[in-house]
């Protein structure tokens, strides 16, 4: 055993060793990368150890670091607090919606772009990139939903005899969810959508021949065979970007519906961790829940990039 211990500590002397000596040889390089290392640790990793901390304390923003209560604030999150777990069954709804949709959306506008002139994909990428980078577009929808029969579906429905009094949209939990699902579909052509139409750009021609060639016969598998498996660095990005999108949609249902919303029928865990956070300044409690929230997006990274995985093969 005492054999083993050394030859282990060796071994992690000589690892050390190896990585101060590539440093050494390579200290150009991570001169120039320390800026963003730095930037990303102190706005990313930093905030999350820092909420991972603050979630075992009763932190309230004036007692700092606050009293230490161990798993409390778990255990109320998911024993005591019935609105957070309705969050929760919210949010996976909307995002097992939204985000493969999202995705999937993406990633088959972006082919079909791909295929026309450059002159008319530059036209029509700007038309469907527009929604996402215009703040407050989503706000069409609240005058195509107006609850009188000024609103565009109300006046069609009135005009066409399939109602007689107009429809309170956005106070009536039957319709919030499918709407706001669909907006969220709406404007989700943002990043990913630009960063799908970038990687259909660098796929090397020449596959393609020597695709036909193997027994390629059609463009579906084209697609599946050569152009996604060389586009996997660009998936997994659309693919985070995805899910971090589908979990943090909170501001556009908060514009659309209020907050809270009626029911509590579209009452994110954002909105919950907004409420506790921004609201109640009860920080230990806001960590909590952001933490549960960080693991269940890493959670379903993983699972997409199993999935991805798989592709091709």
């Amino acid at each position: 055993m005492a054999e083993k211990a050394i030859a282990k500590n060796k071994g992690s002397i000589s690892k050390f060793s190896w990585t101060l000596k590539e440093i050494k040889n390579n200290k150009v390089a991570y001169v120039m990368i320390a800026p963003y290392f730095v930037i990303f640790f102190l706005f990313t990793v930093l905030p999350v150890l820092l909420s991972i901390f603050f979630s075992f304390t009763d932190f309230d923003m004036m007692n700092f670091p606050g009293d230490p209560v161990g798993f409390d604030n778990y255990i109320r999150l998911l024993l005591d607090d019935d609105i957070f777990l309705t969050a929760i069954q919210n949010t996976l709804i909307f995002a097992a919606i939204t985000g493969p949709g999202s995705y999937l959306l993406s990633l088959m506008f972006a082919w079909f772009i791909n295929e026309l002139t450059p002159r008319v994909r530059a036209l029509v990428t700007l038309v469907f990139y527009a929604p996402s980078i215009s703040g407050n577009v989503y706000l069409i929808w609240t005058y195509l939903f107006t609850a009188d029969q000024h609103g565009l579906v109300n006046g069609w429905l009135m005009e066409m005899g399939m109602i007689t009094t107009p429809i309170e949209f956005f106070k009536n939990p039957t319709y919030i969810m499918p709407i706001i699902i669909v907006v969220a579909l709406w404007t989700s052509l943002g990043t990913s959508f630009l960063n799908f139409i970038a990687g259909f750009q660098v796929v090397d021609r020449s596959l393609y021949e020597a695709g036909a060639v193997d027994g390629v016969k059609n463009r579906w598998q084209e697609l599946w065979y050569i152009t996604l498996p060389y586009m996997k660095p660009q998936m997994m990005l659309s693919a985070i970007l995805a899910i971090t999108g589908a979990f943090g949609f909170g501001g556009i249902i908060t514009g659309l519906v209020g907050f809270p919303s009626p029911d509590y029928c579209a009452h994110t865990i954002m909105h919950h961790l907004e409420d506790y956070g921004n609201t109640r300044f009860e920080m230990g409690y806001a960590s909590a829940i952001a933490v549960i929230l960080f693991f269940m997006q890493i959670g379903c990274n993983t699972i997409i990039r199993k999935i991805l995985d798989k592709v091709g093969k």
